[in-house]
Formats: C-alpha cells, sequence, structure tokens
C-alpha cells in the first residue's frame, strides 16, 4: 500500500483550518514540498508547539511526502520569533535534505500563495493551486499525521489552542469529537460572563456562542471573547446590516485594496470594486464580483484597513458565493508582478492586534499534557472538504480505539472518521455518531 492510500485510509486532512484531504496532494508529482508553520493568527500557537514537541514526527512526516511526490526540496516555513520552534525543527532537519526558511511577524504569512512566494520565488498562477508550480504545502500538524499514517495509526485526536479571556491559555491535545465546553475548562474556565468563541482565529475563524459544539479535525484553536468585544460586536452584524452601511458609507478610499496581502503580491484583487456590486447590483454585478475571485479570506480590509469599520471582506465573500453559483471562474489579468511597495506595506501581528484590542489577552499558551478524557463525544461524519462520511456502525455497538466509524463513497473525495478510544454507540444519524466511553 503506498503513502497516499495509507494516508486516505487514516483520515488525514488539512489540520489547518483548510481540511482538504491529504492524500490528493499526495497522488500528485512536485518538487517541492512545504511544511506550513506560519501561523499568522493572532493568539494562536498550536503550530508553534507542534513544531517545539513534535519536530522529529513532523520532519519524517515531510519527508515521506517528498517520497511519495517525488520532491527533492522540502522545506519549513516557520516565524523567527518562535525560538524553541526553530531550534527544534532545525536539530530535527540536520542530515536531511529539509530546510528551515525563517519568516517574519507579519499577517497573513500562512496564505500558501504568500508562502510559496516567499520559500520558492514562484508565484502560483491567479486562481490556481501550489501544484502548478511544483510545490505540494501541508499544515505541520498534517506532517506529523502524515507520519502515525505510515505506522498504522488513523487520525483520532486534535491540537488545539485555548486562548483569550481564559484563566489559563493553553495549547492541548484532544480526542476528536470533545466538546468546546470541555476545552474551556482545561483551560481554568472562561473570565467574561457571557462568552463568545473565534473557532479557527480570530481573524478567519467562525465566531458563535454555541460552547458544546464539538472539537473536529480542523479545529486549530479557539479564542474567548466578551460579547462586547467591539470586533465582536461587528461579526456579529447581520449581514444585511453589514452591506447596507457598506452601500451607504464607502467612499472608495482603497485603503482595503492597498493593503490587500493577494493584490500586494501581484494578484487583480480589489475590494474597493467590490463594494461598488452593493450600490451597482443591477449593472456590472459580475464584473464588480470578479474582483473579489482570489480574495483569501485574510480579513485584513474588514478589521484593519478601512478606517470607517465597513466590510469589504464580507462583501468579498458574498460576491465569491454568487460567482461559484454562477459557475464563473477568473478571467482577468493572469501575469502577476508583486508590488513594489509590498514589503513595506505588511502588517506586523504586534500592529493588528493593537487595532483588534487583543493586547490585553497576549500570554503564552504552552502545550500541556493534561488529559482530557470526555465520556461523551460527538463524532460529525463531515469534518473535512468534500463528501460526508457515512456510519459503519449501528447504535449499541461496542468500539475499539482506533476503529472505522465512517466512510467516504467511492470516488468522492472526503476522508474517513475513526474511534479516537473504546467506546459504545450511543446515537447515529446522517450528520454524526455519538460514542460514549466504555
Amino acid at each position: 500500500m503506498n503513502l497516499a492510500e495509507q494516508v486516505k485510509r487514516a483520515g488525514v486532512v488539512g489540520a489547518g483550518g483548510g481540511g482538504f484531504p491529504t492524500h490528493v496532494k499526495l497522488a500528485a508529482a512536485a518538487d517541492t514540498v512545504i511544511a506550513n508553520g506560519a501561523e499568522c493568527e493572532p493568539l494562536l500557537h498550536k503550530d508553534a508547539a507542534v513544531m517545539e514537541h513534535q519536530a522529529g514526527a513532523m520532519v519524517q512526516g515531510l519527508q515521506l511526502a517528498m517520497a511519495a511526490v517525488g520532491a527533492t526540496a522540502g522545506i519549513v516555513g516557520i516565524k523567527e520569533k518562535n525560538h524553541h520552534a526553530v531550534e527544534a525543527v532545525t536539530a530535527a532537519c540536520r542530515g536531511t535534505t529539509v530546510r528551515v526558511h525563517l519568516l517574519g511577524d507579519y499577517y497573513p504569512a500562512g496564505d500558501e500563495y504568500d508562502l510559496v512566494h516567499e520559500a520558492t520565488g514562484r508565484l502560483i498562477p491567479p486562481g490556481g493551486i501550489p501544484l502548478q508550480v511544483g510545490a505540494v504545502v501541508c499544515n505541520v500538524e498534517t506532517f506529523v499525521n502524515i507520519a502515525a499514517a505510515a505506522a498504522g495509526r488513523p487520525v483520532t485526536h486534535k491540537t488545539l489552542t485555548i486562548a483569550g479571556a481564559v484563566r489559563g491559555p493553553v495549547t492541548l491535545t484532544v480526542p476528536l469529537g470533545t466538546s468546546l465546553r470541555e476545552c474551556l475548562e482545561a483551560a481554568g474556565g472562561v473570565t467574561v460572563p457571557d462568552p463568545v468563541l473565534c473557532i479557527g482565529g480570530l481573524m478567519m475563524g467562525e465566531t458563535t456562542d454555541q460552547l458544546d459544539r464539538p472539537v473536529i479535525k480542523t479545529t486549530g484553536g479557539v479564542i474567548v471573547l466578551p460579547r462586547t468585544h467591539h470586533v465582536v460586536e461587528r461579526k456579529l452584524k447581520p449581514p444585511a446590516v453589514q452591506n447596507a452601511i457598506g452601500k451607504s458609507a464607502c467612499d472608495q478610499c482603497r485603503y482595503c485594496t492597498e493593503l490587500c496581502p493577494r493584490f500586494l503580491l501581484g494578484y487583480a484583487v480589489e475590494p474597493h470594486q467590490v463594494m461598488r456590486s452593493l450600490a451597482f447590483t443591477a449593472t456590472g454585478a459580475d464584473r464588480w464580483n470578479e474582483w473579489a475571485a482570489m480574495c483569501c479570506a485574510c480579513g485584513l480590509c474588514t478589521l484593519y484597513a478601512c478606517p470607517e469599520e465597513l466590510f469589504p471582506k464580507e462583501a468579498c465573500d458574498q460576491s465569491k458565493a454568487e460567482l461559484k453559483k454562477a459557475g464563473r471562474k477568473w478571467s482577468g489579468p493572469t501575469t502577476v508582478r508583486p508590488h513594489p511597495m509590498r514589503d513595506g506595506r505588511r502588517v506586523p501581528i504586534r500592529a493588528l492586534m493593537q487595532k483588534l484590542h487583543l493586547l490585553a489577552y497576549e500570554h503564552p499558551a504552552p502545550m500541556s499534557e493534561r488529559t482530557v478524557a470526555p465520556r461523551r463525544i460527538v463524532l460529525p461524519l463531515k469534518q473535512s472538504a468534500g463528501s460526508p462520511g457515512r456510519a459503519q456502525v449501528r447504535p449499541g455497538e461496542r468500539v475499539d480505539a482506533g476503529q472505522l466509524l465512517g466512510d467516504v463513497p467511492e470516488k468522492t473525495i472526503g476522508a474517513p472518521i475513526h474511534a479516537p478510544f473504546a467506546a459504545t454507540v450511543d446515537e447515529v444519524t446522517a450528520a454524526h455518531i455519538v460514542l460514549t466511553r466504555n
């Protein structure tokens, strides 16, 4: 059995948030494999902790991936400020063909278009993927999971950071299906009366007050903030309100575009033009929408650049959805040339945190060996891009740790789900499986 098949059976997906099934990447051909350890969401430390404590397994997984795709170069992108992670990975790379590439402390260094250019000098074609320039990019935790898959161990646990308004910010490894409420308790509990969770980070994550949501394969971290926090108040505004504000107040100043990382890298992303679609939907909406086609949804335009606190990122999200629904793809310029002011316009993480009123929550979240052992877990059958799994077990059935619970249909993209521990199946639906620990 080749590595791609092992990884497929183990249910390995992108652990950085994207959740794309990793076996698809490993079945391709590339000359370079890149481990994305940039981790630029404020307050999250999961990737740095994984590299510091599991550098050997991460480099092993990267080397296995290199062999699978025929690559001769392996690169680990790490922010220079994460000294312990840099030291651990540098040591693990000795005697291999894998090298460390140090990154600056700016946002969004983890965007794969940006990372591929920084690490290799190559520019991905507009609307393209790293494979088109000979690169495979995966999150550092994904490479740890690749190494485990090669040893016959499926993905059953997830490492995530719990930070923000909690008593003891921490990075933990917990069974998939563990409730976020139990993770918050492991961080000492919340310190605000009406907490709101930013799952995956404040910039690009999902904002919710549902504390009983389960941890899934793409949950990289949770930032807890009070409902009264200014950024939370903005994020919780309904889309119709966001659109109405933008339609009435946008004065086309271009700050959203001039600070857009993709625009500065040379791609035709112009959020200020997308904002026009809010006012001119009767004529030319398709044209304005297309300026959002290559937006990476980093959120800088909404949460940092716009002087009027409008919502250009959300307008881009809406435009991309409309383009997808209409089956429209990018038809504009295909030449990419980085902006001459790109280096000077990068946004330092410190400046971003100050703008977001996060400096009061800036505390370390070290890796903890603390055991989180939930008695009951809820495992969604869809935890990645692609098709949801189909249950392979029935209520009342006893299962062992690592046993297959849900599998995806043949000839579809998705990832199977496995039991994190020995348990009894309590409930099976089309959406999830509930287990109770034996």
